[in-house]
């Protein structure tokens, strides 16, 4: 074989993975679904729903409520810093959360509960839903958010 010969192969060889890059770079960069738990481990039993769930840059977080006696702002107060931990531990942060759903036990509540609300996603809040929850939030929340965000 002459020195041209393999010049032509090399060519070929390098010119067909040039064109094989980008259906291997589409490959790699594909979402992937990831469920994040709490504490970094997943329960020893199959559970009924994941806390947090990231696929490709975007989490979505499951309905966090508070289980405490206490008030509606101490319920806020303590969801608000639930969401802020499991965003944190997913490589988020409260100022990348695009969506919010707020679950009120009961709507007389809402004024207290935008009170603590106000400000804890930065200057430029998410969009937002608020709802009162008919027949109330099981284990006698008296409020329970979900959010999307980015990573």
């Amino acid at each position: 074989m002459n020195g041209k010969t393999n010049r032509r192969r090399l060519l070929k060889g390098g010119l067909a993975a040039a064109a094989a890059a980008p259906a291997l770079k589409a490959a790699e960069d594909k979402p992937v679904k990831k469920v994040h738990w709490s504490g970094g481990k997943p329960p020893a039993r199959t559970p009924l729903f994941s806390p947090a769930v990231s696929y490709g840059n975007l989490l979505f977080i499951s309905g966090i409520g508070a289980h405490f006696k206490g008030d509606i702002k101490e319920h806020t107060k303590h969801v608000l810093d639930q969401i802020q931990k499991t965003l944190e531990a997913a490589g988020s942060s409260m100022e990348k959360v695009l969506k919010v759903n707020v679950y009120l036990n009961d709507l007389k509540d809402y004024a207290a509960m935008n009170e603590v609300f106000l400000g804890r996603f930065g200057k430029e809040p998410p969009v937002r839903t608020t709802i009162a929850a008919a027949g109330g939030i099981p284990g006698d929340s008296l409020v329970e958010i979900d959010c999307i965000a980015y990573i």
